[in-house]
Order: structure tokens, then C-alpha cells, then sequence
């Protein structure tokens, strides 16, 4: 029987594996851009997510939303349950609100607004009733200011919602 030499595919595998690892550490090196206050980023593939609702804002705003739901969101929604468990995240995408050039009766979407996130964690965000929020424009984090709003608005108007606005359109 002649010897097998794995001497050459051992160091072969060794050298891939570190490859990958430095390669990887790279792609993490950019670290993602976090809203203020609650540290929330925008999740990865949050476009893929169901869709939870669509919504129109008046004025001011006049904008186009949908709201997408991670899937712990999503069966939270089906089975009615609340408070939302931790985990949930919930992404609300925003377009200005444009008429239709083909259909005078109908909206599209113009310019992008915002990305707005919530995440669930009710011991990281205990003091904003379990919930962290962030507010993107042009994928960057909105100010401060504009952070501060945001858990003043869901307590004044959705507590008995778990803080949340929408409602599931199945």
C-alpha cells in the first residue's frame, strides 16, 4: 500500500479557511450605520419580508408606506398576539406620494423618504416600553432630535397597540 501524502490538501484547506475568514472579516469591516439613542440598524434582506400593511400620510408628510415584518413579526400578526414578541421588526418603507401620469386616479411612489425600524427587546429598550427604534434618510441615521420623537409618539397614541401603529391587512 503506498502512502497517501495529505501534507499538500491539509495546508490547501488551511490556507482556504483563512481566505475565507480575512475575507469575511473585510465584508464586516464596514461596521452598519446605527440610529442614535437605540443603537437600531437597518437588517439585512428586510426587503424580502412580507408585507404587513400598506399606508398613505396626509399632509405634512403626503407620502406612500408599506410596512414589512421579519417573520417573528409576521406570525405575531397572524395569530394576534401581543404584546409582539422579542425579536419582532418591524421596517416601514416611505415614498413621497406622486399622481399617476398613465391614471389620473391613481398614486405612485416618488421620491424615497425614509426607512423606519422597530425592534423588539424588551430588556435592552425597557424604558421605551420594549421597543428600539431608527430612522434612515438615504440609508443614514436620522438626528437625535428626530429619535427623541419617536417613542413619545407611539406612547401617546398605540400603547394599548404594544406601541405599534399598524394593523395587519391579511
Amino acid at each position: 500500500m503506498k502512502p497517501i501524502h495529505l501534507l499538500p490538501c491539509v495546508g490547501a484547506i488551511v490556507a482556504a479557511s483563512v481566505f475565507a475568514a480575512v475575507a469575511g472579516a473585510n465584508d464586516d469591516a464596514k461596521p452598519k450605520a446605527a440610529s442614535p439613542i437605540y443603537g437600531v440598524t437597518i437588517p439585512d434582506k428586510y426587503r424580502q419580508w412580507e408585507l404587513v400593511a400598506p399606508a398613505e400620510e396626509a399632509e405634512p408628510l403626503n407620502e406612500l408606506r408599506a410596512v414589512l415584518g421579519n417573520v417573528v413579526a409576521m406570525k405575531a400578526y397572524r395569530e394576534g398576539t401581543l404584546p409582539f414578541p422579542d425579536g419582532t421588526i418591524l421596517a416601514k418603507l416611505a415614498w413621497k406620494h406622486v399622481q399617476s401620469p398613465e391614471f389620473e386616479s391613481a398614486s405612485i411612489p416618488g421620491a424615497a423618504t425614509t426607512v423606519q425600524i422597530m425592534v423588539k427587546d424588551s430588556k435592552k429598550y425597557a424604558a421605551t416600553g420594549g421597543w428600539g427604534f431608527g430612522r434612515f434618510v438615504d440609508g443614514k441615521p436620522a438626528d437625535e432630535a428626530q429619535h427623541e420623537t419617536c417613542f413619545a409618539c407611539h406612547e401617546a397614541r398605540v400603547q394599548g397597540h404594544d406601541y405599534v401603529f399598524t394593523r395587519y391587512a391579511p
